[in-house]
């Protein structure tokens, strides 16, 4: 049975417990943080397969036409991936994403006549081995974020993303979700200022402990080949270890050569890739 409609609290419950589910049977999540974080929008699609009264799959549409999908470990190769994806595209979804590139995710697009578009690479590395000392450019100081940065945090975001189909979409509501989240620590939140203008930032996260992430590292494009970026890299990671984290993680898209060279250089590897696949 397939249910389309919004989550109450319960359901919600049912389907967190299906990620948790597929992403200890995957070793991967299997929703981007904006999905999940989504769950309670009735803006949204939400699509729930039932087997026997048990939650086998879902999946959800964000407002831009980007969807999501997951299938229980227990109920996979029984067509409820299928179901939920001729869904969802019927429902008018035109790019999907698949976390972890399996071949199974690979094969259903395939058959429904959807063609790999996207890569977005995880990458992560320990933080045991000593950090060099960050330098920052002339004129440039750092500070954490404070109450009445969020407007100009917003702008550098627009700025440094404007090619970027998501983050550089963040809105008011957007950053307000976020900064509302348990893990959400200002002193971890770093901004570069020049002069009285913001010109960067570089956002540290712990959702789990001893794990940290770059969560968001941002950079004014007139900034750009100053070092800037490679500096407030090192001043989050250095924060993070300061705090006992043993080892980090970030996600860069696979068509980013600049920021990956950089995450390279700082001695990060890719250990896993979500991919995006779209109606042709």
């Amino acid at each position: 049975m397939i249910l389309t409609g919004p989550l109450d609290a319960t359901a919600a419950d049912d389907v967190r417990a299906l990620l948790a589910a597929a992403a200890e049977a995957d070793g991967v999540l299997p929703a981007s943080e904006d999905a999940r974080l989504g769950l309670g929008d009735p803006g949204r699609t939400h699509v729930r397969a039932v087997l026997n009264d048990s939650l086998a799959g879902y999946a959800q549409v964000g407002r831009d036409g980007t969807a999501e999908l997951v299938v229980h470990p227990d109920q996979r190769r029984k067509g409820v991936g299928r179901m939920l994806l001729d869904r969802i595209l019927s429902l008018g979804a035109d790019r999907v994403w698949a976390h972890g590139d399996h071949p199974g995710a690979a094969a259903l697009a395939s058959a429904a006549g959807l063609t790999r578009t996207r890569s977005l690479w995880q990458m992560s590395r320990p933080l045991k081995d000593l950090l060099p000392e960050p330098a920052l450019p002339a004129g440039v100081t750092v500070r954490s974020f404070e109450a009445g940065d969020e407007t100009a945090w917003l702008a550098v975001n627009a700025a440094a993303f404007a090619d970027h189909p998501e983050q550089g979409r963040w809105t008011m509501a957007d950053l307000s979700q976020r900064m509302a989240e348990p893990w959400f620590d200002p002193a971890g939140l770093f901004v570069a200022v020049r002069g009285e203008r913001m010109v960067g930032f570089h956002w540290t996260k712990v959702e789990t402990p001893g794990v940290g992430e770059v969560y968001v590292l941002g950079i004014d494009p007139a900034e750009q080949g100053t070092g800037l970026g490679r500096a407030l890299l090192l001043i989050g990671l250095h924060f993070l270890r300061d705090r006992r984290v043993g080892h980090v993680e970030l996600y860069v898209e696979e068509s980013n050569i600049g920021a990956r060279r950089l995450y390279s250089s700082m001695g990060f590897t890719r250990s896993a890739i979500d991919v995006q696949y779209s109606r042709t």
